[in-house]
């Protein structure tokens, strides 16, 4: 499978910043698409590639925790380092911290600082992507138990015994011991400790809400 270069989005109003950005980060060795408009960037930018953004606050128009909130709203995961121009801009940068960028950064740019805070900012949302996937691919297996097998999961996770789930469910133990060998096997799970880890990432996860998933099965 071809791996996808992360690319890193530069959006600056200020045509001079921007080249020494992206000058900065090509000569790092990353990929870069600058922009000095943000609807330049809304058009180009594909929320399902890795990668992620330097933003300045300050943009003209629609600013930088406007636009943060805009790809929010759209359901853009997306990485963001916010740059401002001054000391001045410190306020913004807790509301830009608070709105969930990555790092907030003063300008002038400090170089080593500045290529570090992207490195980061990549590596999060390499991480993200990865855990998505992970759900992704937990929920698919959860989407193909019954809604006694979904019960019998319930039970296994909080470490309930065979017979104590048999007497709960008002089953008999033998079909209990059925129904958990399904649960593992469409699962995917090889130990009882990876069929409870993998549930609790999917629970803590908060992918069940509008999934079509019984939320009282787990």
């Amino acid at each position: 499978m071809q791996t996808i270069e992360p690319l890193t989005y530069l959006v600056d109003g200020d045509a001079g910043a921007l080249k020494d950005m992206a000058c900065l980060l090509q000569a790092a060795g990353l990929h870069v698409a600058a922009f000095d408009r943000t609807d330049s960037f809304l058009q180009a930018h594909d929320p399902t590639a890795p990668g992620c953004a330097v933003i300045d606050v300050r943009m003209p128009g629609l600013d930088g925790l406007a636009l943060l909130r805009e790809l929010q709203e759209g359901g853009a995961e997306r990485a963001i380092v916010f740059v401002a121009g001054g000391a001045s801009d410190a306020a913004l940068g807790v509301r830009a911290m608070k709105a969930g960028a990555v790092d907030f950064l003063i300008k002038p740019l400090e170089v080593d600082g500045f290529i570090a805070a992207v490195r980061h900012a990549l590596a999060r949302d390499a991480h993200e992507r990865a855990v998505r996937v992970e759900l992704q691919r937990i929920r698919a297996h959860l989407d193909t138990l019954t809604r006694r097998e979904q019960q019998v999961l319930r039970h296994v996770v909080s470490g309930r015994l065979n017979k104590q789930i048999a007497f709960d469910l008002g089953i008999a133990e033998k079909t209990i011991k059925v129904h958990r060998a399904r649960v593992m096997e469409k699962m995917g799970a090889t130990s009882l400790a990876q069929l409870v880890r993998e549930t609790l990432e999917l629970e803590a996860g908060a992918v069940f809400a509008g999934d079509g998933v019984d939320k009282d099965a787990l």
